[in-house]
């Protein structure tokens, strides 16, 4: 296959791993709901561990999945990552998405397990900051799709990567889930060294030539 294919193939990996990112962020907003509204202590219990049990085997997953394919695209493209406001918007969105799931939402929802098993409800904050999630997600969704705002600045057009990067921008992901899901906890450390790899070609690519001497 060609790079087209496989920069296809990138695009298609980031959509599904968004789509399913938002989507398992939607089943965290429903379960937390259910454990505020039911009087059942069992079915709170039951919700609230749910909850959690998605937050660390698929949603995180997903996530980190989202992201490095995200970060790939601009970074191995033309598109950059400070080119056009609506990359740049969605990039700072990724960033500030995958602190408060990482340092926030996991812990939080460590803690409303140990809470439900005593009776008391999924915190407020928890349930809105997960229909908070959904929600950046949708309007991320839809930068993608407007492209609004324009450029942020001008200058040369960035080179693409070579077929090679977008093969593990593909396989890269797949492979650290696979690992995630036999572990049980989600570690994208392949993703990252793949990314760095080609933070650091495109930096070489980008620097100046040396003027020879006269």
């Amino acid at each position: 296959m060609g790079k087209k294919t496989w920069r296809q193939l990138t695009v298609w990996l980031h959509v599904i791993t968004s789509v399913g990112w938002m989507g398992q962020a939607l089943a965290l907003f429903t379960l937390l709901a259910i454990s505020r509204t039911t009087e059942d202590d069992a079915i709170r219990v039951a919700a609230t561990s749910m909850a959690h049990e998605i937050d660390s085997l698929l949603l995180a997953p997903l996530a980190n999945a989202s992201a490095f394919t995200g970060f790939m695209l601009a970074a191995a493209t033309a598109w950059g990552f400070a080119r056009h406001w609506w990359v740049l918007a969605k990039f700072a969105i990724t960033l500030v998405q995958l602190y408060a799931g990482i340092f926030l939402l996991s812990g939080a929802l460590q803690d409303s397990v140990v809470a439900a098993r005593v009776g008391e409800p999924a915190p407020v904050a928890l349930v809105a900051g997960t229909a908070l999630m959904a929600s950046a997600l949708a309007f991320q969704a839809w930068l993608s799709v407007a492209k609004p705002w324009g450029k942020v600045r001008t200058g040369p057009k960035l080179p693409v990567a070579p077929t090679w990067m977008f093969v593990a921008a593909v396989a890269a992901p797949l492979i650290d889930i696979t690992v995630g899901l036999l572990l049980g906890y989600p570690l994208p450390a392949l993703s990252l060294v793949v990314l760095i790899v080609q933070l650091v070609r495109r930096r070489r690519e980008l620097r100046p030539a040396a003027v020879p001497a006269t």
